[in-house]
């Protein structure tokens, strides 16, 4: 059965080959953000075939028809997730890397208000925060 990725492909009039479906599938079912590399292990995991340059390809091809969304999380990787209709900002571990997703009624808000508040209509925003776990912070000679 078709993932969410493959069927908008399909949707959208793409030539889906097994090495395609294996890449959309791999990005379907990521909880994690991965980058080229990762989605590339993965993907190599299920088809030994499948090359680098494959995959930075058909990344490139979703990222394009607007099927996926290229993420900068300052850690020179660019990493990928679906588009989604659903809204949602970030909170990046700097110690791990890790990427956690959240949605806060207060903050979307407050972002409304701003603009309102300086003669705009937000039409779209992003919000990335970074930081590090308060256990760590404790411990470091900075930390409270």
């Amino acid at each position: 059965m078709p993932d969410r990725i493959e069927n908008l492909c399909i949707e959208k009039g793409m030539r889906m080959t097994d090495q395609r479906r294996v890449i959309a599938r791999i990005l379907s079912d990521a909880k994690d953000h991965p980058d080229v590399e990762e989605v590339h292990r993965r993907a190599a995991a299920v088809d030994a075939g499948i090359s680098i340059a494959t995959v930075y390809r058909t990344v490139r091809l979703f990222e394009e028809a607007g099927i996926i969304e290229k993420r900068d999380f300052r850690d020179g990787r660019a990493r990928y997730e679906e588009a989604s209709e659903d809204h949602h900002d970030h909170l990046i571990d700097m110690k791990t890397g890790r990427v956690l997703e959240f949605v806060d009624p207060e903050i979307e808000r407050l972002q409304e208000e701003i603009a309102r508040r300086l003669g705009y209509r937000l039409v779209d925003h992003r919000l990335e925060l970074y930081g590090v776990p308060l256990e760590e912070d404790r411990k470091s000679p900075k930390g409270g």
